[in-house]
This record gives C-alpha cells, sequence and structure tokens, in this order.
C-alpha cells in the first residue's frame, strides 16, 4: 500500500515539475521574437526595454559558451551583448527625455547594466586565467556606460568612478592653517 503511495506520489511531483517547467518556458520570449518587437517598436523606451531584455538573453548565451568551454563562441556573444547594451543607451539617449525628470528606460537600464557587469564578474572568476580577458574587457566597458547612465539619472552628483567611493575630505592637521580654532 505505502509503496502504490509513493509510486503515485512521484508521478504527480513529475508531472508538475512538467507544468511548472512549461510555464516558465511561454514567459520567456525568444531572440526572434525580441528583436521583430525591436524592429516594429515605436516607442523609444520600450523598445530599449526590448533590446534590454535582449541583451539578458545574449548574457545567458554567453554564460552557457562558456560553462561548455566554447570560449571563442563566447566571446564574439559577449560583443553582441555589448554591441546590444550600447544601442539602448542609444536609443534613450536619443529619445530627447530627460533621465532625471523621466527616469524610465534609465532605471531600467542602469539595473540591468549592474547585473550584468556583477555576473561577467562572477563568470570570469569561473574561466581559465588565460580566457578572461574579454569577460573584464566585457565587464569594463558595461561599468563605463553605467557610469555614463548614472550621470544622466543625477546630473548634480559628483561623477562616478569605477573603483569604490569617493575618497573622503582630507582632515586638518593639529597646528595647520586650516584648523578651526
Amino acid at each position: 500500500m505505502t509503496r502504490e503511495r509513493w509510486t503515485s506520489l512521484q508521478v504527480w511531483v513529475a508531472v508538475l515539475g512538467i507544468l511548472l517547467a512549461g510555464l516558465c518556458a511561454m514567459g520567456r520570449e525568444t531572440e526572434e521574437q525580441l528583436i521583430q518587437r525591436i524592429q516594429s517598436e515605436q516607442n523609444p523606451v520600450k523598445k530599449a526595454k526590448y533590446e534590454i531584455k535582449l541583451a539578458s538573453l545574449k548574457l545567458a548565451q554567453v554564460r552557457d559558451a562558456y560553462a561548455q568551454g566554447h570560449i571563442e563562441e563566447g566571446a564574439n556573444l559577449l560583443a553582441k551583448l555589448t554591441d546590444t547594451t550600447k544601442t539602448a543607451w542609444k536609443i534613450l539617449q536619443n529619445s530627447g527625455r530627460k533621465a532625471s525628470k523621466q527616469p524610465e528606460g534609465f532605471r531600467e537600464l542602469e539595473i540591468a547594466l549592474r547585473e550584468d557587469v556583477r555576473a561577467l564578474q562572477d563568470l570570469g572568476r569561473t574561466v581559465n586565467y588565460f580566457d578572461r580577458t574579454p569577460l573584464e574587457n566585457a565587464a569594463q566597458e558595461l561599468e563605463k556606460m553605467r557610469g555614463e547612465v548614472l550621470h544622466e539619472l543625477f546630473p548634480g552628483a559628483p561623477p562616478r568612478t569605477l573603483k569604490g567611493p569617493a575618497a573622503p575630505p582630507a582632515a586638518a592637521s593639529p597646528g595647520s592653517s586650516t584648523e578651526v580654532r
């Protein structure tokens, strides 16, 4: 009796797993669908968002290529990833929108850039040292682009450096002429 219950439980778990996988796959768009939407979309913000989704798809392809040991293919996909992200950035720049007043699209791009840079850095830690250069270059390029997006979103803020927070102001040493008495 318990053996029958265990078998039926396994069958239900398997069916549930297949249904969940199918539902998740239905929500994902293919590269062709995204390209088609990008070409037909007139709204620059929506167009940029589709470009961001396409870049995310490219990042998944990069991960797969490196995981399978296809380093050259991964490097080619990295170039496509950065080109797609640059296209999204250009679309937003040419939209005529001011990022600080109408941040939609710019915010999403900044978040995607931050996530992509981290993913590339994480992937770089798992790749052979001699194969890391394309990953590091792509991560630096995306980080630079992220700095530009942040500058557009927050135009009054000091420029962002690639490494770490801004340096703290120098403290006056005792006995110096700048010391307040």
